[in-house]
């Protein structure tokens, strides 16, 4: 096979295109890289809005699960004082069936020990 003559790095000239088509080309390649500049800004820009909200809401529930904690808190602290409150009723409703059955304050006393 015979080797092609000349510069394999030779610039290859396109039959047909003018100065003028290649100004228009340009032109247009670089409307639209513009536009996609113009796209990417605006998504930039909904994307650092996002980020706000985002930040916003992790605070809000942040504070929320504060709230939670505390209410829980004051839960357990009622839940408690009731049971004691329902304890003490019980332990005053025998010492009362005791003392009506005739036993003597000293013999509660004893049977509470």
């Amino acid at each position: 096979m015979p080797r092609p003559k000349g510069s394999k790095n030779k610039v290859k000239n396109l039959k047909g295109r003018t100065a003028a088509d290649y100004a228009a080309a340009l032109a247009e390649k670089n409307a639209e890289k513009d536009q996609l500049n113009g796209e990417i800004s605006a998504i930039n820009a909904q994307i650092a809005e996002l980020k706000d909200q985002l930040k916003a809401k992790k605070a809000a529930v942040k504070s929320t699960d504060k709230v939670i904690a505390k209410l829980q808190e004051k839960q357990a602290a009622e839940e408690a004082k009731e049971t004691q409150q329902a304890h003490k009723a019980e332990i005053d409703s025998a010492v009362q069936k005791l003392i009506t059955s005739g036993i003597s304050v000293q013999e509660i006393l004893e049977k509470l020990q």
